[in-house]
Order: C-alpha cells, then structure tokens, then sequence
C-alpha cells in the first residue's frame, strides 16, 4: 500500500487534513479576550497558525502557550471573525518571537 501514489511523485503528495486542530491564542489587543493567531506570510496571504497535535504546538510556541481545540470543520466559524487564506500547519516559531513559554 502506498501513501504518497507513485514512488516518483514525491511533490504530489495527499494532504490528511485531521478533524480536529490546536490553535495557539494570543490577547486581543482591543481587551476582548483572546483571538486566534493569523499572521501575514511572505506571499502576501494571511495564514490561521494550527497544529495537529499538542505537543507540535508546545514544542513550537512554548509550553505556556494558551490554545484551543478547534474541529476542523468548524475553521469557517474562525474564517468569519478572524480573515484568512490559508492554514498554516505545524509552523515552527522562532524562540526570538516567544517571551516566557508562550508567543510574544
């Protein structure tokens, strides 16, 4: 059985979306609460951070990071309140973007 199709066709692979994801949470910076992390990438296109399993997300934004779970089909919900192109999955954040085990 084979996962990716042809041994050769490495770049097609198919996505497995899981029916659930971790959001990392940050402040609103309007004091209403907190708000999902959607962030502009480097083509332009805003991007819903997700993770696919606890532990990638505190190994990636910190152990003290706030998060929720979230079913994937529930991401419109998130789509309505917070705009955004693309879910970035399973991004490594860079130790000078956390302060005290959690995004900065």
């Amino acid at each position: 059985m084979s996962l990716g199709g042809n041994r050769g066709d490495t770049m097609r692979r198919e996505v497995i979306v899981p029916p659930a994801l971790y959001l990392p949470l940050v402040s609103d910076p309007e004091g209403r609460g907190q708000l999902a992390v959607v962030q502009k990438l480097v083509d332009g296109r805003r991007g819903l951070l997700a993770y696919t399993a606890l532990d990638r997300l505190a190994d990636a934004c910190g152990r003290e990071q706030p998060w929720m779970l979230l079913m994937t089909s529930e991401l419109d919900r998130i789509r309505q309140m917070q705009p955004f192109d693309v879910v970035a999955f399973d991004l490594d954040i860079p130790p000078q973007s956390r302060r005290g085990g959690r995004l900065g």
